[in-house]
C-alpha cells in the first residue's frame, strides 16, 4: 500500500513503542491526574502535534541534516533538555506551593467566622489552560531531537524499495504511527482521569498527589540530564 510492506508488523511494533514510557507519557498522566481528561486530551494532542513535524521533517530531510550535524544535534537536543527540566522544577515547586497556600487556608478555617466560608477550607491549585497543557505537549516531543532520528531511523525499514514516492510511503507510515499514538495516548488519559477522580476526596490522595507530582517531576529533571548528556548514536 503507497509502497509500503508488512504494514501490520509495522503497527504493531508502533503500538508497543508507544507504549514504552517516556516523557510525553508522564505529562498525559499528570495532567489528566489532576485535571480530568480534557487536560490529559490536550497533552495528547500536543504531542500529536509535534510528532506531525518530526515525521515532516524527516520527510523532508531535516532529521538526516540532525543526524549528520553535530552542532544542529546539540542545539536541539539542550532546547529539548532545558524544557523538560523547566518542566520538573514547576511540577517539584509549583505542587509545594500550592499546598502551602492550602495549609494557610486550613489554619484560618480554625476561625468559626472563616468555617463558614468553604474556600476557606480547602484552596485547590489553579487548573492550566488547555492551551498551555497543548504548549507543553508539543514543545516536550517537538524539542526531542530523538524523535525525529527514530522516525528516520525505523520507518524507511517499511518502505519498499521501489516505491514510487518515498516521501509519500514516509508519510503514510508516519500518519498512521501518529493515529496509533493517538489512540493509545487517549486511552492514557482516560485511565489516569479516572483514577485521579477516585482518588480526590480521600484522605490520603493528598499525600499520594503530593508524591506522584514530585516523583514525575523528579523523572522530567532525570529525562531532561539524560537527553542533554546523550551521544549521538
Amino acid at each position: 500500500m503507497l509502497g509500503t510492506h508488512d504494514l501490520g508488523l509495522f503497527i504493531a511494533s508502533g503500538l508497543l513503542l508507544n507504549m514504552t514510557p517516556g516523557p510525553d507519557s508522564l505529562l498525559i498522566m499528570a495532567r489528566s491526574a489532576t485535571q480530568g481528561f480534557r487536560a490529559g486530551s490536550a497533552a495528547a494532542l500536543g504531542i500529536g502535534a509535534g510528532t506531525c513535524v518530526h515525521i515532516l521533517a524527516a520527510a523532508l530531510g531535516l532529521s538526516a541534516l540532525l543526524s549528520a550535524s553535530t552542532a544542529a544535534f546539540t542545539v536541539v537536543k539542550l532546547l529539548g533538555a532545558a524544557y523538560l527540566v523547566y518542566l520538573g522544577i514547576g511540577l517539584l515547586f509549583k505542587r509545594r506551593a500550592a499546598e502551602d497556600g492550602a495549609d494557610r487556608a486550613g489554619g484560618r478555617a480554625d476561625d468559626p467566622a472563616e468555617e463558614r466560608r468553604p474556600e476557606a477550607v480547602q484552596v485547590a491549585p489553579p487548573a492550566a489552560p488547555l492551551r498551555k497543557i497543548f504548549a507543553q505537549g508539543f514543545l516536550t516531543n517537538v524539542l526531542n531531537p530523538k524523535v525525529g532520528l527514530f522516525f528516520l531511523a525505523f520507518v524507511p525499514q517499511f518502505i519498499s524499495a521501489d516505491a514510487p514516492s518515498k516521501a509519500a510511503a514516509f508519510l503514510f507510515l508516519g500518519a498512521v504511527f501518529n493515529v496509533n499514538g493517538m489512540l493509545w495516548c487517549h486511552l492514557l488519559a482516560w485511565s489516569s482521569a479516572v483514577a485521579g477522580a477516585r482518588a480526590r476526596g480521600q484522605g490520603w490522595a493528598r499525600t499520594l498527589g503530593r508524591w506522584l507530582n514530585r516523583s514525575i517531576g523528579a523523572l522530567f529533571l532525570a529525562f531532561g540530564v539524560r537527553l542533554a548528556m546523550a551521544e549521538m548514536a
